[in-house]
């Protein structure tokens, strides 16, 4: 008897100072995908100084760490990744800050492959995520709000089948060499987010699909918006400054993002946030000249 071949997955991950994070995913992936599955991780340390490295080569045996300057984010660090993967039948893209249920990765897989069996070949898997506190969808696919709002989105709430998106959160995405092969990799010239939501993007114009995979399949807590560029709270001028990092809305990653995904209309939809900012600093002045005045 002809046993089958071992399916090889290869995970991809980026860190930056967060050890207990990144130590408790790892250790949520052991034992991940079943006997029939081999697992490698390749993790880009992005310059932690917390011993991330260590720990996770202490937790996994055989990861291969790769070093960065604290300068790569999300992006860079997941490429260059990506870049170190070898051989594969899948990628898994894995956010630190994840933590699996057990049996994801075989869920991932079995949905995979239950998809490709009704006849689409190139698809992606996403694996929608929940608060670990108040168990609400955090990350999952996502779809575009509307034809006249191209590039805002509004998440894909998962169901008891798999369900389609438009894109994706890449916290929990897998994606098969074949896929891989069609659309390439990660582009790393954004600097931080952005990345995910061009691929899937990108990935269905060339024909491929994008499925957010039944129920949730882990816990991963939202990204607080408080001491971001999007915290009204904030001064203005201290929003600007925010929407310049890489973490904010960095102009050349938005400009790159809204030529691909806008349509026509882009250099609109490029200028619109920033110009909305800068209103409200002109608003923040006059009615500050306001108060002057009646003063």
């Amino acid at each position: 008897m002809v046993e089958a071949p071992m399916t090889r997955v290869v995970v991809l991950m980026a860190c930056h100072n967060r050890r207990e994070g990144t130590i408790r995913c790892l250790r949520s992936l052991i034992g991940q995908g079943g006997p029939e599955v081999s697992v490698h991780v390749v993790l880009t340390d992005d310059g932690s100084a917390d011993g991330t490295a260590r720990a996770a080569r202490e937790v996994w045996p055989g990861i291969r760490v790769l070093q960065g300057n604290g300068g790569l984010f999300w992006a860079k660090a997941m490429a260059r990744a990506a870049s170190a993967a070898g051989d594969y039948d899948f990628l898994l893209w894995l956010n630190d800050d994840v933590t699996l249920d057990p049996g994801a990765l075989a869920d991932l897989l079995r949905t995979h492959r239950s998809l490709s069996g009704s006849g689409e070949d190139d698809l992606i898997v996403v694996g929608a995520l929940r608060d670990p506190h108040s168990g609400a969808v955090t990350y999952s696919g996502v779809h575009r709000l509307s034809r006249l709002r191209p590039v805002q989105f509004t998440t894909v709430p998962p169901a008891e089948r798999p369900v389609r998106a438009e894109t994706m959160n890449g916290n929990l995405v897998l994606i098969p060499r074949r896929v891989v092969q069609r659309v390439g990799q990660i582009d790393a010239r954004f600097s931080h987010g952005l990345a995910d939501f061009d691929y899937g993007l990108r990935a269905r114009r060339l024909g491929c699909a994008v499925w957010v995979a039944a129920g949730t399949l882990g816990t991963c807590a939202r990204n607080p918006t408080s001491g971001s560029w999007t915290d009204p709270a904030l001064p203005v001028r201290e929003r600007l400054r925010l929407a310049r990092n890489p973490k904010g809305l960095p102009p050349g990653s938005w400009l790159r993002f809204t030529r691909r995904h806008a349509g026509p209309m882009w250099p609109v939809y490029w200028l619109s946030p920033y110009a909305r900012l800068l209103a409200g600093a002109a608003l923040v002045r006059m009615r500050g000249g306001e108060r002057g005045l009646v003063r």
